[in-house]
């Protein structure tokens, strides 16, 4: 008998694929919003506990990973775009700009490095995900500004480190957590 519980990661995160769609069709701060929003971020969060409860990590699973989170946050971004306009302030949209520049550096450096497309699941990344989904929610409770400076410190900080791992790694470490791990030395 196959061992289908293999497949139960990829499905969730499919759900969050399908809810990153759902999403794009709802008005910002509404009660749809919220539901999908948080319906997302549950997924987010289970599809990658569920991989390491049952052993079914895969790099199938690391990229569709990825490319949920790229989705839900990109059309996340796109609907709460215009808010955000007319209530970051400039030095804030600066901030967002270099670390997109970082980002950006570090995709581009692990690709001539590794040939391959390398994101990494660090916990200062994972830190980031958990601020950027909990900018919605933050803004009901502290200003807008001062949301968007506590987000932006943690993902200059994330993007820095991911980019000083791949500048010190010789080799591709997707299981690395950290700037400061040291890579495991593999047992005979």
């Amino acid at each position: 008998m196959r061992n289908y519980f293999r497949y139960i990661p990829n499905g969730i995160t499919m759900f969050r694929l399908l809810g990153a769609g759902c999403l794009a069709w709802t008005a910002p701060f509404s009660s749809d919003f919220y539901g999908i929003y948080t319906f997302c971020g549950i997924t987010d969060v289970l599809d990658g506990l569920t991989a390491r409860a049952l052993h079914a990590e895969s790099e199938l699973g690391s990229k569709l990973d990825s490319i949920g989170d790229l989705l839900f946050y990109g059309v996340a971004a796109i609907l709460l775009l215009p808010f955000l306009t007319a209530n970051l302030p400039r030095l804030i949209w600066q901030g967002v700009w270099l670390i997109l520049a970082i980002r950006l550096l570090s995709y581009g450096l692990a690709a001539v490095r590794y040939h391959r497309f390398a994101s990494l699941h660090t916990w200062a990344n994972k830190l980031t995900g958990a601020a950027v989904f909990s900018f919605p929610y933050l803004i009901q409770w502290i200003s807008v500004k001062t949301a968007g400076s506590i987000v932006a410190v943690i993902a200059l900080l994330s993007s820095v480190e991911e980019l000083l791992i791949h500048i010190t790694s010789a080799d591709y470490c997707p299981e690395r957590k950290s700037l400061l791990q040291r890579k495991r030395k593999r047992s005979s």
